[in-house]
Formats: C-alpha cells, structure tokens, sequence
C-alpha cells in the first residue's frame, strides 16, 4: 500500500503524528486507523464477491486487476494462445521497411534484372510517374507502363 515512501519520508510522517496527536494518544489513534483501513478492506472484498456472484459461473476467473486496461494487455499478451511471440519475432519491421523503399525507389535488391527494369529510376525521372502516357505505348525510359485498372 504504502511502496512509494522512503524512509526519510516515513520519519516525518511518524515525528509529526507524535507533534500533532501526543505520545499518549497516539496509540489510539493508529488503532483507529487500523480499524478503519480493515473495515473498508473487507467491504470491498465483500463487494468484489458480489458482484462475481452475480456476474455468474461463467466469469468464475474474473479477476478487478483486469479492469486496468495496462494489465489486462500484457495478461492477454503473455498468455500467448494465438503464437503472437512467434510472429513477432519473426517479423523484421526494419528489414520489411528497406524492402519496401528499394522497391519504390527502383534499387534492386538480390532481385533478377528483369524486375528491376520495370521499376522505376527515380534519378532519372525524379520520382515522377508520366500518366499521359498510354498503355502499350513504349517508353524511351525504362519507366513501368500505365496501368488503367490500378487507379
């Protein structure tokens, strides 16, 4: 409950329940405390079964930490049921991505001549498609055809 305070913290708390309640009502007080702290611990564990009571069979394994969407995630994520950890680590993004900009960018990449003929050179077109062409027309750079279908 109380993680977060360190011990210089913890020190003033105490020096300053002693200056404010006295040595000899402190005892009581920290009782009180206690009391209450307990109280409302058990009323919340008594709501909790109600409501999984209620909520019937079928969310026997409902669980409140669930509700905080963080947890809930890496819950669900480290269950692991769809083989999300294989996909994942055989998914190269960066790799995927170079991939991608060499093929848009017509470099060849360990592909045949031939596919590489049919991107295009962006240094010599400066990355600009020519649309007034039509299809079958040949083209004096090595730019790919117009492909009426794809727009």
């Amino acid at each position: 409950m109380f993680n977060d305070i360190g011990p210089l913290e913890l020190v003033t708390i105490i020096v300053l329940a002693v200056l404010v309640f006295g040595p000899d009502k402190l005892p009581k007080v920290i009782q009180d405390v206690t009391r209450t702290i307990r109280k409302i611990r058990e009323f919340s564990e008594s709501a909790k079964q109600d409501i999984r009571s209620e909520l019937g069979p079928e969310f026997k394994d409902f669980e409140f930490d669930d509700l905080n969407p963080k947890a809930f995630i890496r819950k669900q994520l480290d269950s692991d049921e769809l083989g999300l950890k294989e996909i994942r680590s055989s998914f190269d993004l960066k790799e995927e991505m170079a991939e991608v900009t060499d093929a848009v960018n017509g470099r060849d990449r360990g592909a045949s001549a031939a596919s590489s003929a049919q991107l295009p050179s962006s240094s010599s077109t400066g990355g600009r498609v020519d649309m007034t062409k039509k299809p079958g027309e040949s083209s004096t750079d090595d730019r790919p055809l117009f492909d009426a279908d794809a727009t």
